[in-house]
């Protein structure tokens, strides 16, 4: 029923052909958390749209992570997408962030339906708005904002998207994501709990709540 209402919702708009198509080829899977499911690299076989849980996106340099975005419930991987424009290889790596179900689509199919059915590059625009826009937070992100405010960010973004307060990171976790070490991100997170902005628990991290993240 969820998976049924998913297809309405997300591609209603392409007409009762295009539904019956959908069900016939697309498949529902499930993805226990911290799985990773695509790497640089990789031939691409099914893209994926996401029903629940969270995907994340990055790149790999010197063994460092760099995040280019978080595929939420109701969008796709662009990455991934837009590969089938060219030679269906993966540039970056794909991994669940917690237990995701997702709809996933052949990608030769998809490409089928792209001549048959046109109407369907509105999703693929829909989602290079998205992108775009997680990129230029991103640029803004790392060029105006002193690291303190870049790993206050990431903590509210994952607070965004598991919708847990406190939530479960470690410190560790933290620096991998954002390209620094442990022990500068230990000593700026005492830094904010200091000043008042989170509180540490073996419950996880607690963003005190206000109008910047909402649960």
């Amino acid at each position: 029923m969820k998976y049924q209402q998913f297809i309405i919702e997300k591609f209603g708009f392409l007409g009762n052909d295009f539904l019956e198509e959908i069900q016939k080829h697309s498949s529902q899977v499930k993805i226990k958390g911290k799985t990773e499911i695509l790497a640089e690299g990789n031939k691409i076989k099914n893209i994926p749209f996401v029903v629940s849980g969270s995907l994340k996106v990055y790149a790999l340099n010197d063994g460092r992570e760099l995040i280019y975005n978080y595929i939420r419930p109701g969008e796709t991987c662009l990455m991934s997408f837009s590969t089938i424009f060219n030679d269906f290889v993966s540039r970056v790596y794909v991994v669940s962030e917690e237990d995701t179900e997702a709809l996933v689509i052949p990608a030769t199919v998809l490409l089928d339906w792209l001549i048959k059915y046109p109407q369907i590059n509105k999703l693929f625009y829909y989602e290079f708005d998205l992108r775009f826009t997680d990129i230029m937070n991103m640029v803004n992100d790392a060029v105006f904002h002193k690291l303190d405010k870049r790993i206050m960010n990431y903590i509210k973004q994952q607070i965004t998207l598991t919708g847990q307060n406190p939530i479960k990171l470690t410190h560790k976790e933290i620096a991998h994501n954002l390209g620094t070490s442990r022990e500068v991100v230990s000593r700026l997170l005492k830094k904010v709990e200091n000043e008042g902005e989170i509180i540490q628990t073996k419950e996880g991290i607690k963003i005190l709540v206000n109008e910047d993240v909402r649960i």
